[in-house]
């Protein structure tokens, strides 16, 4: 028997705040455990398609449908998709001052289970996951991103993905703006989530530094809002050699 799908994205379309078309029927079907990467150029609608999928309002849906265990969530709003166990991590995290970063992945923990959060395993579990990102501890007490690098902002929201531990993790250019040590710290973040196993990751990048590390299933090629191609890791390899240029070619 074939295993359930955990995300089905079906003739997806599109558009901006109902004016500009984004995105062209996209179909996508990830299963729990893989790892899917969406490449493409820059402006092709990789970060738009992250967003739709999270239920970002600005990004309406105006053909297809959108799946998630099976359950038709295309109207479903952005809090309920993340309690439903969905993830996306922001190109450019949002600094918000009042809040830290500890309090800020323990109340969002509380919201996605309901269940009381106890201190001294949150603290424990929390610390873990600073130490394979080689974050100082004092991080967790400052207000969330205010004042960090633009690598320690892309190292907290992988630290949220090892706390929250979501079904489906969305990655959207994570590795945009880091060095090479930055980029491998991250990766190693993000192994950490996939020894898992039956998470699911979706990759969104323009590079493959961040993927060098990682095991990958399945790689699409994004153009101009079209899905022009699937194909395996090895896909990676031919666009770090050649980039896109057959693959913009075909969706002319």
């Amino acid at each position: 028997m074939a295993e359930q799908s955990l995300l089905q994205v079906k003739d997806l379309s599109v558009a901006i705040d109902n004016e500009l078309p984004i995105l062209h029927k996209i179909n996508l079907d990830i299963k729990p455990g893989e790892t899917h990467v969406l490449m493409g150029p820059n402006g092709a609608g990789k970060s738009t398609l992250g967003y739709t999928l999270m239920g970002n309002p600005h990004y309406c849906v105006t053909e297809g449908k959108i799946l998630f265990e099976g359950q038709d969530i295309t109207e479903l709003s952005a809090d309920k998709r993340a309690k439903a166990g969905m993830f996306l991590s922001f190109q450019n995290p949002y600094e918000v001052p009042g809040i830290s970063l500890s309090s800020f992945i323990r109340n969002a923990s509380h919201a996605q289970t309901g269940q009381p959060i106890k201190l001294l395993a949150y603290k424990k579990a929390l610390k873990s996951a600073m130490e394979v990102l080689s974050m100082n501890e004092e991080y967790a007490d400052r207000d969330l991103n205010v004042g960090f690098s633009g690598g320690e902002k892309k190292k907290a929201e992988i630290l949220q993905l090892l706390m929250l531990n979501p079904k489906l993790a969305i990655l959207d250019e994570t590795d945009s703006g880091l060095d090479v040590d930055a980029v491998r710290t991250v990766s190693k973040g993000i192994m950490e989530y996939q020894k898992k196993k039956d998470g699911a990751l979706l990759i969104i990048t323009h590079s493959t530094k961040i993927l060098e590390s990682l095991h990958v299933d399945y790689t699409h090629v994004l153009v101009k809002g079209k899905l022009i191609h699937t194909g395996d890791a090895s896909l990676v390899e031919e666009i770090n050699k050649n980039g896109f240029e057959r693959f913009v070619s075909d969706a002319e």
